[in-house]
C-alpha cells in the first residue's frame, strides 16, 4: 500500500472504525484506526497522514485539540471532523482551527467517501477511483 493515500481515523466508538476502515480500504486507502486520542497523537508525532477523520468529544484529549496538533505538526494533513453534537460554533471553532470538512453524526458512508474524495483533490493527488 505504499504509494496509497494515508488515513488516520480516531473515534472513541469503535462501531466506526469498524464500519470505515473496510469502506475506505476498499476504495485503496491506507487507513489505521485509533479509539484514544492519546494513541492517536502518539502516531501522528511518528508520521503524518494525509487525510485525518476525528470525533469531537471524547475521553482525555478532545477532538479540537488533536485537531491542533495535527495541523501544527502536518499542516498538509486534510482534517475531516465528524461529531454527535454539530453546533455552528463548534463548526465555527474547528474551521478556525484549519479543519478541512465538518460532518454531523449520523453520517452516511458515502458522506465519508465523497469528503475524502474531496481532500484527497485538495491535496493534488488523484482519486483512486
Amino acid at each position: 500500500m505504499g504509494n496509497n493515500l494515508s488515513i488516520c481515523l480516531l473515534d472513541d466508538e469503535p462501531i466506526v472504525g469498524d464500519r470505515l476502515r473496510p469502506e475506505l480500504e476498499n476504495d485503496g486507502y491506507e487507513v489505521e484506526v485509533f479509539t484514544d486520542s492519546a494513541s492517536a497523537m502518539r502516531r501522528v508525532g511518528e508520521r503524518c497522514f494525509d487525510i485525518v477523520i476525528t470525533d469531537l468529544k471524547m475521553e482525555g484529549a478532545d477532538g479540537m485539540a488533536f485537531l491542533e496538533l495535527v495541523t501544527e505538526r502536518c499542516p498538509a494533513s486534510q482534517v475531516l471532523v465528524i461529531t454527535g453534537y454539530a453546533t455552528i460554533e463548534t463548526a465555527r471553532e474547528a474551521f478556525v482551527k484549519g479543519a478541512y470538512d465538518f460532518i454531523a453524526k449520523p453520517f452516511r458512508i458515502s458522506e465519508i467517501r465523497e469528503a475524502v474524495r474531496k481532500a484527497r483533490a485538495k491535496l493534488g493527488k488523484k482519486t483512486v477511483q
